[in-house]
C-alpha cells in the first residue's frame, strides 16, 4: 500500500501471516476486493449441467464457493454466474455429481487478476 497522506485509513493492528511469519497490515473485505479485477471473457470457463445438479442431494457448491456464485433454483438445478469467479476450483472439488461441473481455464487475457496493493 502506498503511504498517501491524503487518504485517511483507519488504524488497525498488523496481522501475522500463517505463511512464513510475515506481517501484513489488516485489510477489510472491501479493501481486499478493490485489489481484484475480473476480466470477463465471452466464453464461460465453468459450465454447470443443470440436469445432473437436479439429482444432487448436497448442493455443496452453493455453500463452498467463496465468491457465492452458485444459487439453487426452484426446479432443483443450480444457477451459476462465472463473471466474478476467483478460479479457485473449489466448486469442482466439492461437486459429487459426475459431469455436473466442467472447469477449464479462461481464454487468454481473461479471468481474475489479483493486484498487489
Amino acid at each position: 500500500m502506498s503511504a498517501d497522506p491524503s487518504v485517511a485509513r483507519p488504524l488497525r493492528a498488523p496481522v501475522r501471516s500463517r505463511h512464513g511469519g510475515a506481517v501484513y497490515p489488516a485489510q477489510s473485505f472491501e479493501e481486499r476486493m478493490a485489489a481484484v479485477e475480473f476480466r470477463v471473457g465471452t466464453r464461460p470457463h465453468i459450465t454447470v449441467d443443470a440436469a445432473v445438479c437436479r439429482s444432487c442431494t448436497t448442493k455443496a457448491c452453493v455453500s463452498a464457493c467463496p465468491a457465492d456464485l452458485f444459487a439453487p433454483t426452484a426446479d432443483g438445478g443450480i444457477l451459476f454466474n462465472y463473471e466474478q469467479c476467483f478460479e479457485c476450483g473449489t466448486c469442482y472439488q466439492v461437486c459429487n455429481g459426475a459431469g455436473a461441473i466442467t472447469w477449464t481455464y479462461p481464454d487468454g487475457g481473461h479471468g481474475v487478476v489479483f493486484h498487489h496493493g
